[in-house]
């Protein structure tokens, strides 16, 4: 539970942080992860690496908007000292 609050402190102070610059980087990040809109493409392999950025995103909203219970939920209660690199 340490590491979980630990890691979700840091990706707020990183990505949440206080001022224009971290807005401008969430903002800018939001565009090319494709945060708001389809990863469809109709070549597979762009769909793909669309897919990837998009991945990227959700983990920052996630370690940043969730509580650590909900984050303890997310990982059901396992150890989450090596994530998998699915």
């Amino acid at each position: 539970m340490a590491l979980l609050r630990h890691r979700s402190m840091s990706y707020r102070d990183v990505f949440l942080g206080h001022g224009r610059s971290s807005d401008e980087v969430l903002q800018d990040l939001a565009k090319f992860c494709r945060a708001h809109e389809s990863t469809f493409h109709v070549e597979h392999s762009i769909s793909d690496r669309l897919d990837g950025r998009r991945e990227v995103w959700l983990r920052i909203a996630h370690y940043s908007h969730l509580s650590e219970s909900q984050l303890w939920d997310i990982y059901g209660n396992k150890s989450i000292q090596s994530e998998p690199e699915d």
